[in-house]
């Protein structure tokens, strides 16, 4: 087989995960032209395909998708080495890639990022917000921030933040004028501001008191996949909202919003970080695990 390089499994890591060959062009540094160049020159010494190709798309084969996932941990340890050498042992250097949903990222922004940013200054920290449950490995990530209920099973994952319930809210005026429902399955004769799941679905709102436990889909003609929103348009009195407590804390001390069902809105498990269990951590995520747990035990 003729030589493999470095710079052409780089280039294919870079078009396999970014879906774009100008994406990646444009993050690596390279023209798309020579950056097609040389995934197609891999293909032949490889003897196979890895890319689909189209007009509009790029993605990765079988044998590619393949390739990805070894070889994804394998530049993310190389780097790692790299940065020791380059820097010394001692001081913490280099990029650190989370993916985290807008609520965790929010809380990292509060808690976290600027004491972290502060002690370790050499670290390129890049934190990703989306809805979606992403696989980290796949993509590139050092590590996901999730509610617990959503990590991986085979992930090691790292608690913080506390208890975290979601809560039912209404504005006054809503209130005053249709009633505060006694159970969840009186949510089936109120106006509801429902929720998009990134896959498409609705979420059905989860209540639980003593042992019972319920599952509700809620009726409402204003369907809103964000959490933020989701209160704003609670504020205005369009309905009621099913929100995690933290996005709508600030508007139930002012008065603008009222707590609903508190008594079927038990605390669950909080976020965690985590990160695959297989892999060496690397020292920008050990640091960032120290923090984050001072923080937590503070």
């Amino acid at each position: 087989m003729a030589e493999v390089t470095l710079s052409d499994l780089k280039a294919f890591a870079a078009v396999a995960r970014h879906r774009s060959f100008q994406r990646a062009a444009d993050n690596l540094g390279v023209s798309r032209s020579s950056l097609s160049h040389a995934l197609r020159g891999l293909e032949q010494r490889l003897g196979v395909r890895l890319l689909h190709r189209t007009t509009r798309s790029v993605a990765p084969t079988e044998s590619g998708e393949q390739l990805l996932q070894g070889l994804t941990p394998l530049l993310h340890q190389l780097d790692t080495l790299l940065d020791a050498v380059s820097h010394g042992a001692d001081e913490v250097v280099g990029t650190l890639r989370i993916n985290a949903s807008t609520g965790a990222a929010r809380w990292l922004l509060q808690h976290m990022v600027p004491a972290f940013l502060q002690r370790h200054p050499r670290v390129s920290l890049d934190l990703v917000s989306e809805g979606r449950l992403v696989d980290i490995v796949a993509e590139g990530f050092d590590a996901g921030v999730r509610l617990a209920e959503a990590v991986p099973k085979d992930m090691v994952s790292v608690p913080f933040g506390g208890a975290l319930r979601f809560i039912a809210v209404a504005a006054p005026d809503y209130v005053a004028a249709h009633g505060r429902p006694a159970t969840p399955e009186a949510l089936k004769e109120h106006r509801c501001i429902r929720q998009r799941l990134p896959s498409g679905k609705h979420y059905r709102w989860e209540f639980a008191k003593g042992r019972r436990e319920v599952a509700i889909d809620v009726p409402g003609t204003l369907l809103l996949d964000n959490s933020d929103l989701m209160v704003d348009a609670a504020i205005q009195g369009l309905g009621i909202a099913y929100v995690p407590e933290p996005f709508a804390r600030a508007a139930l001390d002012q008065g603008r919003l009222v707590l609903l069902l508190e008594d079927w809105s038990p605390a669950d498990p909080g976020l965690c970080l985590y990160y695959a269990s297989w892999r060496q951590v690397p020292p920008p995520l050990r640091a960032f695990i120290a923090l984050l747990r001072e923080v937590a035990e503070s």
